[in-house]
């Protein structure tokens, strides 16, 4: 805990309460305008689900349950990020303090829930439906930027997928020690999370699927 506090940097919160009042340290109007030139990161990962008989999501489907676990960021159980938040809050505008376990030490990190997706749409020339929501990060994070979930159902075919697509950057942060650790190790941890998330999503749809047909 000490050498903890002693890598600490300003700004960083230790409570769910000290998010209600932090806005985000980037603009997310100007999402579209953030470039590899400019040292963003564009990540957009898709992982196949079971699939289901086309058109709309069936009940017990990939679909509904990756949905549920995306709700309760259960997908993320098992990682290095655990989230703490309130569970009876909505979904849309519910702040998030993630605790990412980096190095081997504890480090509270503050987001914010922007906008709930769940809609029929076409791509391509085809219908999708698609459920998801994306979070964006506060005052204190040692990034900048956005991440979405997104669960998908091509209603043409039944397949479904999961989708992460992030955009994201460095943070300035005061304490250097922080600095140079997260310049060295973070871009191979944030990877590493979308992995992980990934295979937890397919395992947990793909044995649902399988009690739902026993």
């Amino acid at each position: 805990m000490k050498l903890e506090r002693l890598l600490g940097y300003p700004g960083e919160p230790r409570t769910l309460e000290d998010l209600r009042a932090r806005g985000y340290n980037f603009d997310p109007a100007r999402l579209g305008e953030l470039t590899a030139d400019e040292g963003w990161h564009h990540d957009d990962r898709r992982q196949a689900l079971p699939p289901e008989p086309p058109g709309e999501p069936v009940p017990g489907g990939s679909f509904k349950r990756a949905r549920a676990l995306m709700r309760d960021y259960a997908f993320a159980e098992g990682s290095a990020v655990r989230a703490i938040f309130q569970q009876d809050a909505p979904l849309e505008g519910r702040d998030m303090l993630l605790v990412a376990r980096f190095v081997g030490l504890d480090f509270r990190l503050g987001v914010r829930v922007g906008e709930v997706v769940d809609e029929r749409r076409t791509e391509e020339g085809r219908p999708v439906r698609v459920w998801g929501w994306n979070y964006r990060t506060l005052r204190g994070h040692l990034e900048r930027g956005q991440m979405s979930y997104e669960v998908r159902k091509w209603l043409d075919t039944g397949a479904v997928e999961f989708r992460i697509a992030a955009v994201s950057h460095r943070a300035v942060v005061g304490n250097p020690l922080v600095r140079l650790g997260f310049a060295l190790l973070g871009r191979r941890e944030q990877l590493k999370f979308y992995r992980y998330t990934c295979e937890v999503m397919a395992r947990r749809t793909a044995a649902a699927a399988g009690a739902a047909a026993g």
